[in-house]
């Protein structure tokens, strides 16, 4: 009997013990994060720049799975149900992670129930962008030219609901102009009509549009944020310009699966923090047209919450909707 009763206590014990030694020692395999977006863009980049930081942190193999479609959340619908164990991993952006849930009706995951916050770890800005031919030289010239062809002109996006089209919906409201949306499937396409002459207006991040400003096939009229961009110091902010409260900095931050055990995700963002903080990290920001930039687990959920919000308003002001 006193053998059989230690027994049980011991594996007991083991049972007890045996989650929190996994915690101490993860990660003891792969991890894999799951960006919901094709290789390339902003949320890729900033998969892989913390999937390097991590593995050389950890000494464990971080690794990036794209897996993009349906607005993102094929990928974001797969990471909320995975194991909350720690192995599978999301970094997302604010284009999926607070505009989805005021844009589809039927979404297979909660921004706040299904995900345990991380971190946030880059934030970029967005840069107004016009065809070079274009007979305008300021974002002032262009309303005017906008009210003047009275909704002929038109608007590139990367598709119907994107931080593109509700940044140029929201232009349009600010500033009482009509514009016609011209959806692609990407922003590649879409620069590439607005250098063509196809399209008038195309709203995207920094490093994709220097090189045309700086060549001419493109002109930068505003930057849809609070500051200059060291990447494009002759381009005003849109309050310079002449139009205060159109502010499209996205961000990009790492989730886990609602459940993951609060020493992982606090062992991941400490980690996250440190890599942030590196001028090596934040000098690859910069190069990429956005900035390092750290949030804490409870900051980024409070962050997240106020984002929710503010974004489902623009979105019922502009009255975007999307085909389901």
């Amino acid at each position: 009997m006193t053998g059989n009763w230690l027994f049980v206590a011991a594996a007991t014990l083991m049972c007890t013990l045996g989650p929190a030694n996994a915690q101490d020692a993860y990660p003891s395999k792969t991890v894999t994060i799951v960006v919901p977006s094709s290789p390339g863009g902003t949320t890729d980049i900033t998969g892989r720049m913390l999937a390097e930081g991590l593995s050389k942190r950890f000494n464990q193999t971080f690794i990036v799975e794209n897996k993009g479609g349906a607005s993102g959340n094929i990928g974001i619908t797969e990471v909320a149900r995975a194991k909350p164990d720690g192995y599978k991993l999301l970094v997302t952006y604010s284009g999926y992670q607070v505009t989805n849930p005021a844009l589809f009706t039927n979404l297979a995951w909660d921004p706040i129930k299904s995900f345990d916050p991380v971190a946030l770890a880059v934030t970029a800005p967005h840069v107004i962008l016009v065809n070079g031919k274009l007979p305008v030289t300021t974002l002032s010239d262009f309303i005017a030219y906008a009210r003047e062809k009275n909704g002929a002109v038109t608007y590139a996006s990367s598709g119907p609901g994107s931080l593109q089209q509700i940044g140029a919906e929201q232009l349009a409201r600010l500033t009482g102009t009509k514009m016609i949306h011209v959806p692609y499937k990407g922003a590649g396409p879409a620069l590439t009509d607005l250098i063509a002459g196809s399209v008038d207006l195309f709203i995207t991040t920094p490093p994709s549009a220097v090189g045309h400003i700086q060549s001419g096939a493109a002109k930068g009229l505003a930057l849809a944020a609070k500051e200059r961009h060291p990447l494009l110091p002759s381009v005003p902010t849109t309050t310079e310009a002449g139009v205060p409260g159109l502010d499209l900095t996205a961000w990009f931050a790492l989730y886990a699966p609602a459940g993951t055990p609060e020493p992982i995700t606090e062992k991941l963002s400490l980690a996250i923090k440190d890599l942030v903080s590196s001028p090596e990290f934040q000098e690859q920001a910069i190069k990429q047209g956005a900035y390092a930039k750290y949030m804490s687990p409870a900051e980024l959920k409070a962050f997240t919450q106020s984002e929710l919000a503010v974004w489902s308003d623009i979105i019922k002001q502009t009255g975007i909707t999307v085909q389901q």
